[in-house]
């Protein structure tokens, strides 16, 4: 896709830290395989800049680091930017997509998404004048308008392009956040190093809240569950692209009966009355008060194999120990790796510039809890042991 905006034309790659099997396209910024990768996993590691200045720290202090990975997939399909321009008027705009079934959506999204939110946004105006209310109906309009144009660009190709992707988007000034979230990737604030989970994923699976209302949702609009996928295909239940669920959702009905996925009865009683996915987005705005150390995002890759109290715990070790958000990045990426992620992990962090991070102490482990953690785990496994000698003795 042609780089149509002034600003999204002058990209500067901020860091490229290690490459094994891939490369970065500068003009265009996208991650092409160049072979070697080893197991078929790759690392990448780019903080991403759009009219700004090396090395990535906005005025406020905040400094930034990107890191992208490819698990053992056949395609990169994540990626992730990092914007500061004068357009944002003290904020810097973060993002991470998620893509499936294709590259495509996230290709059209990286640079047509940014530009939706600015117009919506009338710059940096409504950020600062912190209405939640005006910031989630502007933030809402930028990425239905965006799905709404993919949507077009993707039928227009004249393929059938079933891609799609999730999208969760921060504007991080000096004492604010806002986030605005489609899909399953997610968003942590370190505050005194405690993780704060701050958004919910879009799946039509589980027993929570939000899954409930997901499952609802989709039900009503005349679709159905399997194995926590909509309509046994998708396991996201927001996410931009997806025609088949949106605009071409009868067709996607037919094609089902043709391929056996399901009888033609079956079909004949379905009545669609909305779009099974959506791309109506997640708005949460708070403000960064003293304790709040960085924000961390990243793509579903990362937390379904590491929890959010171990991954804080990874980076704020790794900033005691160097103070280099990017490094530190790169760090959380290879331990994702060494866990055997299945999935492409795309990372993002902020670190807010608020803490000292040489002169923080230690913190000191709880030697009660740890000692009852222990004692525990003896007493199971020498319950299994006196189970397994009586029921197999002579």
């Amino acid at each position: 896709m042609a780089l149509s905006s002034p600003h999204l034309q002058k990209i500067i790659l901020n860091k490229i830290c290690s490459n094994y099997g891939y490369k970065i396209t500068a003009k265009k910024n996208i991650i092409q395989k160049a072979g070697g990768g080893g197991e078929g996993r790759g690392i990448c590691c780019s903080a991403i800049a759009i009219d700004a200045p090396a090395p990535l720290t906005s005025v406020s202090g905040i400094r930034w680091g990107s890191t992208l990975i490819q698990g053992p997939r056949e395609e990169m399909e994540d990626d992730a930017v990092i914007v500061q321009s004068d357009d944002l008027d003290g904020f810097t705009y973060a993002a991470v997509f998620d893509g499936h079934a294709g590259f495509t959506s996230v290709k059209f999204l990286r640079e047509e998404l940014y530009k939706e939110c600015i117009s919506a946004l009338q710059g940096g105006l409504l950020l600062n004048r912190k209405d939640i209310n005006a910031i989630r109906k502007a933030l809402q309009e930028a990425f239905e308008n965006a799905d709404r144009k993919l949507l077009n660009w993707l039928d227009s190709s004249g393929k059938e392009d079933e891609s799609g992707s999730t999208a969760t988007v921060l504007f991080v000034g000096n004492d604010t956040l806002i986030i605005s979230h489609v899909g399953d990737s997610s968003v942590v604030l370190s505050r005194s190093g405690k993780a704060e989970i701050l958004t919910s994923s879009h799946r039509p699976y589980g027993s929570n809240k939000v899954s409930l209302q997901e499952i609802r949702r989709i039900n009503e609009a005349g679709g159905w569950i399997v194995n926590g996928r909509i309509c046994g295909d998708i396991s996201v239940s927001r996410a931009f692209g997806d025609m088949r669920f949106k605009t071409k959702k009868n067709e996607m009905l037919e094609k089902g009966v043709k391929e056996g996925r399901w009888p033609e009865k079956f079909a004949s009683r379905i009545q669609f009355r909305g779009d099974l996915v959506t791309a109506s987005p997640d708005v949460l705005q708070m403000t960064l008060a003293s304790d709040a150390e960085f924000v961390l995002l990243a793509s579903d890759g990362l937390w379904d194999y590491m929890k959010s109290d171990e991954i804080v715990d990874i980076v704020r070790n790794q900033l005691r120990e160097h103070g280099d958000v990017q490094v530190a990045c790169e760090a959380l990426a290879r331990t994702a790796l060494d866990r055997r992620t299945q999935d492409n992990v795309s990372i993002v962090i902020a670190d807010l510039g608020r803490t000292d991070w040489r002169n923080l102490p230690v913190q000191k482990q709880n030697v009660v809890f740890e000692l009852g953690q222990a004692l525990v785990t003896i007493s199971f496994v020498s319950i299994g042991i006196w189970l397994s000698t009586t029921m197999f003795s002579p």
